[in-house]
């Protein structure tokens, strides 16, 4: 286990790359935590370092001092990884662990605390310490993906949370069913079944929805 290492003022400045001024000013703006006291001495650990290469990142991508304020309150309230994980919670989605600079890469100029704060209520990203995590790496790839189409991340969120309010209920129901006539452990097992109906009834109903479009299209509506 890696011993926590601990900085002096100067020094923690001197190895993130700023002047003991800015670490002071950013302090005071609340863009970190408070230091350890001891005595008259105040102590900095590798959480602070890391907070303050995220700032310059986020800095370098042009981000404004305020809007990296509200982030890092946003993320300070936001559920922590247990919480969004749950306890040994079976899933077949794979977590993915991202620093701020990372979540800000992937959504370039759109992670917002509005939309960081949808995020996290929509329950797509937790926190770890100084690390990100997003509950399923097929739903970032695919969100950012929309997002390099062109979709603002805001409506993708949104959307996201109305096809949330219909799978709940589709879950349900698949559970209900299965559960009249077998185990919680076929539940589990099962549940691959219930995924092909949905792909396979999402993509006849994309079909439906491609043909009106070109029946549309044909008649000049």
């Amino acid at each position: 286990m890696t011993e926590k290492r601990e900085y002096r003022m100067e020094e923690l400045a001197r190895v993130a790359g700023i002047t003991v001024r800015t670490l002071r000013f950013y302090r005071e703006r609340k863009l970190i935590p408070p230091p350890r006291r001891e005595g008259r001495i105040a102590w900095y650990d590798d959480h602070h370092l890391a907070r303050l290469r995220t700032i310059a990142a986020l800095l370098e991508r042009g981000h404004t001092l305020t809007g990296i304020a509200e982030l890092a309150e946003a993320l300070d309230h936001g559920r922590d990884v247990a919480d969004l994980l749950g306890v040994a919670a079976p899933t077949e989605e794979e977590p993915v662990r991202l620093t701020p600079e990372e979540l800000a890469a992937r959504f370039e100029g759109q992670v917002t605390p509005e939309n960081l704060a949808a995020a996290l209520d929509l329950g797509y990203l937790g926190t770890d310490g100084d690390e990100i995590v997003h509950i399923s790496r097929r739903l970032l790839d695919v969100s950012s993906a929309l997002v390099r189409e062109g979709i603002p991340l805001a409506e993708v969120l949104a959307a996201g949370k109305r096809v949330r309010e219909h799978v709940d209920e589709m879950a349900d129901m698949f559970a209900d069913l299965i559960l009249r006539h077998a185990s919680e452990e076929d539940l589990q097992r099962l549940r691959p079944l219930a995924r092909s109906v949905v792909e396979a009834e999402m993509s006849l109903a994309l079909d439906r929805r491609l043909r009106k479009q070109n029946e549309r299209d044909q008649r000049g509506d």
